[in-house]
């Protein structure tokens, strides 16, 4: 018996076999954090970037990637999303982005959720890089999640 999960007993990577595992409701929250200068904050807030609507362009790009997160990390289990969504919220120094994933499956969705908040960071920051040289990503993590064997549901978002 290998002691990692992704790791096959030859020792080479190894999608892990779900098909044993109950359905059950899972969920995850992410969040992440664009650092800005405040002016940058102030266009963003006036839609002034030339390149447009950076919230709708991020959310959107956001929504794209957890859809996708099979197709960028090789082990990860293409799944069929039930709902994800992404909030902005203006906070001292920049943009934090949280994104929540849920569906009914046998695996979770932690990747799918850092997947959408890594996607909507590196959106922002191309969209608003002609005016802010400074940016930085940063503080990338799960925040909550919820089901699979122990079976509590506790996220909620619209």
């Amino acid at each position: 018996m290998c002691d990692f999960s992704h790791v096959n007993s030859a020792g080479q990577a190894n999608m892990v076999d779900v098909g044993d595992k109950d359905i059950t409701r899972r969920e995850a929250i992410a969040v992440g954090t664009v650092k800005m200068s405040p002016s940058t904050v102030a266009l963003i807030k006036e839609n002034q970037i030339k390149k447009g609507d950076v919230l709708s362009t991020a959310r959107i790009a956001a929504i794209q990637a957890a859809k996708k997160c099979s197709d960028l990390i090789p082990l990860c289990h293409p799944l069929n999303l039930s709902k994800v969504w992404v909030d902005f919220d203006y906070v001292s120094g920049g943009v934090k982005i949280t994104c929540g994933c849920i569906l009914d499956d046998k695996t979770g969705v932690e990747m799918e959720a850092l997947t959408g908040v890594s996607v909507a960071a590196l959106t922002l920051f191309d969209m608003c890089k002609a005016v802010d040289k400074k940016m930085v990503i940063e503080g990338i993590y799960v925040l909550e999640k919820s089901g699979g064997q122990s079976g509590d549901s506790g996220v909620e978002h619209g």
